[in-house]
């Protein structure tokens, strides 16, 4: 026959169990928190052997590496639940002439997105204030499903002599995105951007864009508008009647070189002579491809190239297709680790047909906290 527990031991025990039951209630509330924090959101695109999007995929198609590392499919969104999209237009340089053919591609691309998606509509105007105005960003819509909201934020679409395309590219991550994911929206996120991409006038720099773009999940989409010839014709011949570079794009095309000159010289547009002008010119085209092509592709977006704004419309047709045949992928990392580094993400395919092929987000930065 056991003997009884004494009565000091069965004291202690009521007093302590409360206390540890407790505890298993805090740490199943982390582990929660932990785990809905650490999903992984993978969006994907995947096309047959001639690039036509193939619809008919399930989680068992796709096969997902982080680091190497094999991980398990835990969620998987199909291609006909809704995206939130910030539409970036860029109305600088030589789109200030054709601002009607920018809002006619802009309502086109919105008017070819499914009921559900939800767009905001941000633009660049010129401000009002003193002792001189200059380019800033303006938000014309908050992200909604309002059709004409969205119409009429199309109508006040302004043109700007300066392109504040970094800071748009931010504030789209801190404001458009910054508030609180919706679950329905999770891995469906993208910025659409109609652009060149050769900033002139921001505040902020690349290395910023991209760590807010990542740090949001966001994909990028680039409408790339050819705008070179037009920007190089007039930008030769007299210094004070020609199409100038900012300060911060002749600093920045220095930047690039080895044996950078003083930066004096460098912010004195009228110093540089014809040939260097087009070396300028030419470099800063080169660095707003690379950049777009670096955002897409690590996002698994892509850049859509046109030949001049009539062919947006089209690009932006094609933007919209997409959109409409992406899947997203969700993991939970085996590396718990809270180490902020960057992890590397490879998608491949099962049980498709040969040739099939896969564009997916490239990677991600582990939380720290």
């Amino acid at each position: 026959m056991a003997k009884p527990f004494p009565a000091i031991f069965i004291c202690l025990l009521l007093f302590v169990a409360p206390s540890l039951c407790a505890q298993d209630k805090a740490g199943d509330n982390d582990d929660v928190i932990r785990v809905a924090t650490d999903l992984v959101d993978v969006p994907v695109a995947v096309t047959d052997a001639k690039g036509t999007p193939i619809k008919n995929i399930r989680a068992a198609n796709f096969v997902i590496y982080e680091d190497g590392v094999k991980q398990t499919v835990a969620e998987f969104t199909s291609a006909a639940a809704p995206f939130e999209v910030a539409l970036l237009l860029d109305t600088s340089g030589s789109a200030r002439n054709d601002l009607p053919l920018i809002r006619n591609a802009a309502a086109s691309f919105i008017s070819s997105l499914r009921p559900g998606d939800r767009v905001a509509v941000v633009g660049f105007s010129m401000s009002s204030g003193s002792p001189g105005r200059v380019p800033i960003v303006e938000i014309l819509s908050p992200l909604t499903s309002d059709r004409k909201a969205l119409s009429s934020a199309l109508s006040k679409l302004n043109t700007s002599a300066g392109t504040p395309y970094y800071d748009g590219m931010e504030e789209i991550a801190d404001k458009v995105f910054g508030g609180a994911e919706k679950a329905e929206f999770r891995g469906r996120r993208a910025v659409v951007a109609l652009t060149d991409a050769v900033d002139s006038t921001s505040v902020g720099n690349f290395a910023v864009v991209r760590e807010k773009l990542e740090a949001k999940g966001l994909i990028s989409y680039f409408v790339r508008l050819d705008t070179r010839e037009y920007f190089e014709e007039n930008l030769l011949g007299d210094c004070e009647a020609a199409m100038r570079f900012s300060t911060a794009q002749i600093r920045r095309y220095y930047r690039t070189l080895k044996g950078t000159p003083s930066m004096e010289k460098a912010s004195v547009f009228c110093q540089l002579g014809d040939f260097e002008r087009l070396a300028v010119s030419k470099k800063l085209y080169q660095i707003a491809d690379s950049e777009m092509q670096d955002l897409a592709k690590r996002s698994g977006g892509k850049v859509f190239n046109t030949s001049d704004l009539s062919d947006a419309r089209r690009a932006f047709q094609e933007v919209a297709a997409e959109i409409g045949t992406k899947f997203t992928l969700g993991y939970y990392p085996t590396n718990e680790s809270r180490d902020g580094k960057y992890r590397k993400i490879k998608v491949e395919l099962k049980g498709l047909p040969p040739g099939s092929q896969v564009r997916a987000r490239e990677g991600y930065t582990a939380p720290t906290n």
